[in-house]
């Protein structure tokens, strides 16, 4: 007959997810009653209970009753009588078998009887000998929140811990696995990442696999850190797909999120029929916009390059560091390679009188890079103010003398008109850098204080005009990297993620220089814009995602530079509504700074114990989960914790594909 006190109870948790706890517990105690043991969930007894661990004894029935107890399986630990306390019941991680105080007497009747090659055991011995031990962690406990009882809540603690003999323990069924799991995730965004996968056997005693879902809270990652552990070819990938794709369907109404997607393999902007595998972009054509390197055909996209002209401060490195990666080794071209050039801007903020010897450097350049075959745009050149007292554009302004000297020894002639376009600036430049080579102590290239040109003008004259050697030439291989009419793509980005859209960054077939380069400038703008937003208090619910690979390169473990923009990500991000999702074989590989900004992790296969150890020491939520990521090597088999959940979750990531019709 039912009690006052049990109505009351089960009025209280109405509406609450705890009263599946209720139903589970009515039906085993019916199950109890009537020895259907076979239909149980019934695991045994606690043995020995501490606030951080259990030891549970347990018997073969009722483990092969609910098809197997792996280990890093749930099971949850319910008072025997629990008087007028709440619903509650504690939530354990199975960790491994754990002795008896008989099991010595249990291994000498193995002993004795495999011994005396006894056929079968009696009825009386096989009774003793089917029961066991196991371990396990106290995760926390779930319960109703006292003050709203309608509200599930979880803490990483208990409230009391009593005699081992007032407890039982149940394999949850699936209502209680989805309340495991899901429960406490934040109701709003929802997105279903895959199913619980608690082994990576996929063979069960009974033959039935619960299929529980795994979801996750996009506001678990909005603004948030989120990091990507495992071995390649395991799923990373995917996952971070599956969170693009999850922020997609959360926010494309609201356009409230901007997505940024450093794509250093292509592997979000194009798809591979080999791998089956489609990309974020072909999914959501209305909703991505893909700035690519090199163009791929079936993908479309706008060119991600530079102006060489126009930059120069930043493309002379780039050139640099591709001459040094194809072991150009001469010492005209290490000359060269050395050369730091100013920007347009500093030189444009310069006075009048300041500006000769700068400007003469960048024409230098310019003339290397027409020689070199590097298309450019005249009209935008003679727009960008290089201006000293009078125009100069593509006229270096070399006094007469000097000019005159140069033409008779070099082209025994009079000097033409000053330059008034590239050709032209080549050419003359052409002609002071042999003159400059065969005359060096010419008074004319002195001027009243000092030489005419210094080092790095020599170097960039040498490069130009050498006595042996190829010289620009040697440049044509980069020309895919330029663009005589690149235009202000970065101001296209920002005004794409401000409104929502996703943009994928095609950086494949480039080398690590210039990856870092495009990922250094276009995160710089991001921060600087959010900033700007912070400031002038227009953040509003606005975010944006930030997706990098191979982090390792970005955040490396022995740096120390805390004002760099990779690390000002991870300390000041969330203020400025950026979050990221960053990917890495290693943990051991990342900043530890970040690690311990980080709120989100998902890790898979993992082939080293230091790494393990690496990662439960920053994160201690996966302190027991060690020997399971050592050993599983299932593609997408992941271990996961997020905000809302305050412990690990197995998980088997579902493949990537669209999910939804799509309009813009």
């Amino acid at each position: 007959m039912t009690t006052l006190g049990q109505l009351v109870q089960t009025a209280a948790v109405q509406g609450n997810p705890l009263d599946a706890l209720r139903v589970f517990l009515e039906r085993e105690d019916g199950f109890e009653k009537a020895r259907q043991i076979d239909r149980m969930r019934f695991v045994g007894y606690v043995l020995e209970l501490g606030y951080d661990t259990a030891k549970i004894i347990t018997s073969d029935p009722y483990k092969l009753a609910v098809g197997g107890i792996p280990r890093g399986s749930f099971l949850i630990m319910t008072p025997v009588a629990a008087g007028g306390a709440p619903p509650h019941f504690t939530l354990l991680r199975v960790t491994g078998v754990s002795p008896t105080p008989l099991s010595n007497q249990v291994q000498q009747t193995y002993f004795e009887l495999h011994k005396k090659s006894m056929p079968e055991l009696d009825v009386w011995t096989q009774s003793e000998l089917q029961w066991g031990a196991l371990d396990s962690d106290v995760l926390g406990m779930f319960y109703a929140n006292p003050a709203a009882m309608a509200r599930l809540e979880f803490s990483g603690d208990v409230n009391n811990v009593v005699s081992a003999h007032r407890y039982k323990v149940f394999a949850p069924d699936e209502a209680l696995l989805k309340l495991i799991v899901n429960g406490t995730v934040k109701a709003a965004e929802q997105y279903d990442l895959g199913r619980l996968r608690t082994m990576e056997c996929g063979l069960s005693s009974t033959g039935a696999i619960a299929d529980i879902p795994v979801r996750i809270s996009m506001l678990d990652f909005k603004g948030c850190r989120t990091a990507m552990f495992g071995k390649t070819r395991l799923g990373k990938s995917n996952i971070v797909k599956l969170i693009a794709q999850g922020m997609l369907e959360a926010t494309k109404e609201n356009k409230s999120v901007g997505q940024l997607i450093f794509d250093i393999n292509g592997e979000y902007a194009n798809d591979n029929p080999q791998d089956d595998s489609r990309s974020i972009r072909s999914a959501y054509e209305a909703y991505c916009h893909v700035y690519a390197l090199t163009e791929r055909g079936g993908t479309p996209s706008k060119p991600l390059r530079l102006n060489f002209y126009e930059q120069p401060d930043s493309s002379i490195e780039i050139l640099a560091s591709m001459l040094d990666q194809d072991s150009k080794t001469s010492n005209y071209v290490r000359s060269f390679a050395s050369v730091k050039l100013p920007s347009i801007e500093s030189i444009s903020a310069l006075p009048d009188n300041e500006k000769t010897r700068p400007i003469r450097k960048v024409q230098m350049y310019w003339a290397i890079l027409k020689k070199a075959g590097f298309a450019a745009n005249e009209s935008r050149l003679r727009a960008l103010g290089l201006i000293g007292g009078h125009v100069r554009h593509f006229d270096p302004h070399f006094k007469e003398p000097l000019r005159l000297a140069a033409y008779r020894a070099v082209r025994n002639g009079t000097p033409p008109a000053p330059p008034q376009d590239l050709n032209g600036l080549m050419m003359e430049l052409d002609v002071i850098a042999e003159f400059r080579r065969n005359n060096s102590t010419d008074p004319t290239l002195m001027s009243t204080t000092k030489p005419m040109f210094d080092a790095d003008d020599g170097a960039l004259l040498d490069f130009l005009n050498p006595a042996s050697g190829s010289g620009p030439m040697i440049l044509r291989a980069y020309q895919t990297y330029h663009a005589p009419d690149a235009g202000d793509f970065i101001t296209d980005i920002l005004r794409l993620l401000d409104d929502g859209r996703t943009v994928i960054l095609d950086l494949g077939n480039a080398t690590d220089q210039v990856r870092r380069y495009f990922s250094d400038l276009i995160s710089k703008a991001v921060f600087r814009r959010q900033e700007e937003k912070f400031v002038s208090n227009t953040l509003g619910g606005h975010f944006v995602q930030l997706y990098f690979e191979e982090a390792h390169n970005l955040f490396p473990p022995d740096s120390k530079d805390l004002t760099g923009v990779y690390a000002r990500f991870a300390k000041e991000g969330a203020k400025f509504h950026i979050g990221m999702v960053y990917s890495t074989q290693s943990p051991s590989t990342i900043n530890r700074e970040l690690l311990a900004q980080t709120e989100n992790f998902f890790v898979g296969h993992l082939s080293s114990q230091d790494e393990t150890r690496a990662l439960s020491r920053v994160q201690v939520a996966f302190a027991g989960s060690e020997d399971d990521i050592l050993r599983a090597k299932t593609p997408g088999y992941m271990r996961m914790l997020t905000l809302s959940n305050r412990f690990v979750v197995p998980v088997q990531a579902r493949k990537f594909e669209a999910v939804v019709s799509q309009g813009a």
